[in-house]
């Protein structure tokens, strides 16, 4: 395909070879197969900083087999960094500009075919977003997973220490060692997080090899995997097989049961929309969740239950996953191996991955069904839960396999915040009472660039008064390690006028997740009937104009101006 296409532009331009051959290209080069190797490396956060090493064993990869790769970097940025101030703004941003430059990549000369590699937050949903756009041969090589911690922790703890901290309850020692042991190592964090759950979504989709999702980051196996997807992006190549001929709506549905079965993070309401759009595929949240609704919970991996991501792939990783639910899946969707869905696995269980596995895992005298749920043990089904009532009409977003069953159901009363500074302040000085039910608007895409709200959910968490009784509604984001009643990608958001910029002080909030329902319920402490509470809202809503607003630049201003819902996938139109 693009061989001819690749002369064709020589012949246009005689400088295309000479630029190549300044390169220290040969002319034996310039007629192989050329592979575009696209990666975010950088001293930007443990999860990016080691994908030069994976990087250079693709291009070994691409060499071994007759290609010459040309690697390219588009650095991406860490939520970690920005917490607190208002670097998370740019964060989401983030996303839709790592997938422009890849676009830029691929499309300044047509390449045979493309290797990504990322495994973070917005870099994976980047990618998966690129490889859609330009639909030419494409494997995704995930970043992997960070070394568990002490007593396998997570660098999660940032969340409870910052909030003691803040109170003058941690001590230097202990600051001191969770520097030195939070991120023992390159590769994503250890929980289920965003950047854990896209690496998965991107297996799941069949744009990465089998296995590779969350991989150990330290292990020669990633190595192995990574100079494997050279040289098979030469044999996609070969063959033409596409991008879109593998993120199909089969696949797409295939990895949302993934992700319900993993309790994957909040965030892929926001991403797997997005790289759908780029296909001109439909993926509803509310579809998200009735699939998830029909999904056994098959996983114990923080921060939803008890274990790390490296233990997860130890246990079979994503593979196991499909294996146990292999029933409700299409196994004839095709990957980027050139097989089937239903033949990688087979492949898998005869090569004896999951026993290596296994036997990795009874270094840590840890049952592999205690990480990875057969079936039979599991009673929970889904994760995650879309809302709607007279504050999101459009729909709100809440993990409900991290919220403790009584707060399922919850109705208490509003304090209302312009800003997360505003409210994580107010939390922090004792300003919230039991029962509250925060209310944070002004942050959605539009707002201020859909920020999540770690430091402000982990200053409720661990505040003894008010963990496990008070609820955040807000139209911004949550961090995938968030726990407790966390309600968020409320829609229309607050600068779109949505109902949420409409509640005041002390109007009652009812969340019901078995009911599927957000509303405001009564006014000043008071209930009313949901006649009075649409009157009410009406007559504020005539009132209501929207607030002066800090001004935006550059690229914040860009994204906040073309952004669309969180609900369709807060990507710029």
């Amino acid at each position: 395909m693009s061989d001819q296409k690749c002369g064709h532009v020589r012949d246009l331009w005689a400088q295309v070879d000479a630029l190549m051959m300044g390169m220290n290209w040969t002319e034996e080069d310039l007629e192989k197969k050329q592979i575009l190797i696209d990666d975010v490396q950088g001293d930007s956060h443990p999860g990016s900083f080691h994908l030069d090493v994976l990087a250079d064993e693709a291009s070994i990869g691409v060499y071994e087999t007759g290609g010459k790769p040309a690697k390219f970097h588009v650095t991406d940025i860490c939520d970690g960094w920005a917490q607190g101030h208002e670097g998370m703004n740019y964060i989401l941003a983030s996303r839709g500009i790592i997938a422009d430059m890849v676009e830029i990549h691929a499309s300044v000369i047509p390449w045979d075919g493309m290797i990504l590699l990322s495994g973070c937050d917005k870099s994976t949903p980047a990618h998966l977003m690129a490889a859609a756009r330009m639909d030419i041969p494409t494997i995704h090589i995930p970043s992997g997973a960070m070394r568990s911690g002490p007593g396998n922790s997570t660098s999660g703890l940032a969340g409870p220490l910052s909030a003691r901290n803040k109170k003058g309850d941690v001590g230097k020692a202990e600051m001191t060692n969770y520097k030195l042991t939070g991120c023992p190592s390159c590769g994503a964090c250890q929980f289920m997080g965003t950047a854990s759950t896209m690496q998965c979504m991107s297996e799941a989709l069949g744009l990465a090899l089998p296995g590779t999702a969350l991989m150990p980051a330290t292990m020669t196996e990633i190595r192995r995997a990574s100079r494997a997807a050279g040289k098979q992006i030469m044999r996609l190549a070969a063959a033409g097989l596409t991008a879109r001929k593998i993120m199909t709506e089969a696949a797409f549905r295939n990895a949302l049961m993934v992700h319900a079965a993993i309790g994957g993070s909040t965030n892929a309401f926001i991403h797997m929309p997005a790289i759908a759009h780029e296909l001109g595929i439909s993926v509803d949240p509310r579809e998200m969740d009735a699939i998830g609704q029909k999904v056994r919970y098959l996983t114990s991996i923080q921060p939803s239950g008890k274990y790390t991501a490296e233990l997860f792939w130890f246990a079979g990783g994503v593979p196991m996953v499909q294996w146990l639910m292999r029933e409700q899946l299409d196994l004839d969707v095709m990957t980027v191996t050139g097989r089937s869905l239903g033949d990688n696995l087979e492949l898998l269980q005869n090569d004896g991955f999951f026993e290596r596995g296994r036997g990795h895992l009874r270094s840590y005298s840890i049952p592999a069904d205690e990480v990875i749920r057969p079936l039979a043990k599991s009673d929970k089904f889904g994760s995650i839960a879309v809302l709607e009532g007279n504050i999101a009409p459009d729909g709100a977003v809440v993990k409900y396999a991290a919220i403790k069953p009584a707060m399922h159901s919850h109705t208490g009363p509003a304090a209302v915040f312009d800003s997360e500074d505003e409210a994580q302040v107010a939390i922090v000085a004792g300003k919230i009472d039991p029962g509250a039910v925060v209310v944070i608007r002004y942050e959605g895409p539009k707002g201020s660039g859909m920020p999540e709200m770690f430091m402000t959910t982990d200053a409720i968490v661990y505040d003894a008064r008010l963990n496990g009784t008070v609820a955040i509604v807000t139209d911004g984001r949550f961090s995938g390690a968030t726990s407790g009643p966390c309600i968020g990608h409320v829609s229309p958001e607050a600068v779109d006028g949505g109902p949420i910029a409409l509640i005041e002080n002390g109007d009652l909030i009812e969340i019901d997740i078995p009911s599927r329902a957000l509303r405001v319920v009564g006014v000043a402490g008071e209930p009313r009937t949901p006649d009075e509470v649409a009157a009410i809202l009406t007559a504020r809503r005539a009132a209501w104009t929207l607030p002066a607003r800090p001004a935006k630049k550059g690229v914040l201003a860009r994204y906040s101006k073309s952004a669309v819902s969180a609900m369709a996938g807060a990507y710029m139109a």
